[in-house]
């Protein structure tokens, strides 16, 4: 009998949590601070019952638009890195005040994929992490867009996300993002895709399921979260997809009231 949500999160200790982009923007495209406020609530609950927590946060483009709407439409690849870099500033901002509403302190950390492919970065990334949780801190990582390009890119942060659980040797990765899980179909435009709760085999998953693009606020789409399920299954780590902006999302798929699709480990 497959594991059930609740049942995977109740014995997960070291979780890793990534939050799209779709997720913390409202639909105007500014950013959803009551969401950040009540998220950062829900983890700290978790917190007190003995889980550790890593965030990874995309946003940093949202926060740009929120602060300098007139660079909303430039497409120009300087003008998006400098927005990021203004909005960077902008989204820890708004972390620190949700998250010290919970007297919890946050730490930043921006990485490129060269990070992951050096040793030596590596060790220090797995180093930090460990520090930070261990006293308390609630890391919260992003890729540093203003300075990544294709070349250093790892260009999404469910990719990111996955990356960063395997170096800190996680028991569990949860996406959320704007979607309950997977379906076999595409749920915005077939009435009858149905969700699939339990992925044991992903070339199986692979056969049976039509992908489509990625939605509008995000880089990533059902294909990368399904690339950051296989990274993080190799290792033993499994991975829950689930719908990030529905009330009280973390506390409600812990009590088994939400649904999503959950990758069993290999």
């Amino acid at each position: 009998m497959s594991e059930t949500i609740s049942q995977a999160l109740s014995n997960a200790r070291k979780i890793v949590i990534k939050i799209g982009s779709n997720t913390l923007a409202k639909p105007d495209g500014t950013q959803n601070t009551e969401f950040m406020a009540n998220f950062a609530r829900q983890c700290s609950d978790l917190i007190k019952q003995g889980k550790q927590l890593v965030v990874v946060s995309s946003g940093a483009q949202v926060s740009g638009v929120s602060t300098l709407k007139e660079w909303a439409r430039k497409k120009d690849v300087h003008f998006r890195q400098a927005l990021c870099a203004i909005g960077q500033v902008e989204l820890m901002t708004q972390w620190r005040k949700a998250f010290g509403q919970q007297d919890l302190h946050i730490g930043q950390l921006l990485f490129t994929k060269e990070d992951f492919e050096n040793d030596h970065r590596s060790l220090n990334i797995r180093n930090t992490l460990f520090t930070l949780v261990d006293e308390g801190v609630v890391p919260i990582i992003n890729e540093n867009d203003s300075v990544s390009t294709d070349e250093f890119a790892i260009g999404d942060n469910d990719n990111l996300s996955a990356l960063t659980a395997i170096l800190w040797s996680a028991d569990l990765l949860i996406l959320f993002s704007d979607i309950d899980g997977i379906y076999t179909d595409n749920p915005k435009t077939n009435p009858d895709a149905k969700l699939i709760e339990n992925v044991s085999s992903i070339p199986e998953l692979r056969k049976t399921i039509t992908i489509g693009e990625a939605n509008s606020f995000g880089t990533g789409g059902i294909e990368t979260k399904i690339q950051a399920a296989e990274k993080v299954t190799e290792y033993g780590i499994q991975m829950l997809l689930a719908n990030g902006g529905k009330e009280n999302a973390l506390d409600n798929l812990f009590s088994g009231i939400n649904k999503g699709t959950l990758f069993s480990a290999e």
